[in-house]
């Protein structure tokens, strides 16, 4: 298994892994995995790799696992962020968090059969080390019904829920991360 920084080549298969895990492709027995909620468009994704934000894993040339990294300029585009980025002054974290300081981490998004793999750390400390130098904190969100990506955030990477918040009917976590901290 490798992890890289990816490239336009990736984005056929980083869009057929997303459609596997996406919320509304999903049934509730499938969604008690884990699930992405975020639908990127090959223009969307275009235009995070020219950030340099997105990450993938890879073996025997399949894609087998993505993360997304980005500025706020490029996540303002969908609601949910403007939302996000309005309570930043309400964030309990070691820093007061601004679009200047920070930026969105996610989704991220491990192929079942990879899960458990150590993979998640791996493809996040790939994504942390690019960004490490530009920002010092990660803020993602995470939806309350998505019990598996909290532990795996809170629990293997240690990132702080510093947020709860409503949007579209759905209840939502805010998570940050000190971007010092190796995933490793």
């Amino acid at each position: 298994m490798e992890t890289r920084i990816g490239n336009i080549s990736d984005i056929k298969n980083v869009i057929k892994l997303q459609s596997k895990y996406l919320f509304s492709n999903l049934n509730d027995d499938e969604r008690k995995n884990g699930f992405v909620t975020t639908p990127f468009t090959v223009e969307q994704i275009q235009a995070i790799i020219e950030q340099n934000g997105l990450f993938v894993a890879e073996d025997d040339k399949e894609i087998i696992g993505y993360a997304f990294a980005g500025n706020w300029n490029y996540f303002k585009q969908w609601q949910i962020f403007q939302l996000m980025i309005s309570r930043f002054s309400k964030l309990d974290f070691k820093v007061k968090v601004n679009e200047e300081n920070s930026f969105q981490y996610g989704p991220i998004c491990i192929d079942k059969a990879y899960r458990r793999s150590g993979l998640f750390q791996r493809l996040f400390e790939e994504m942390r080390l690019e960004f490490r130098n530009r920002y010092n904190t990660s803020i993602t969100f995470i939806n309350a019904q998505n019990p598996v990506s909290l532990h795996a955030h809170t629990k293997k990477l240690e990132w702080q829920v510093v947020d709860y918040f409503e949007f579209n009917n759905q209840e939502y976590l805010g998570l940050a991360y000190d971007m010092s901290i190796s995933a490793l």
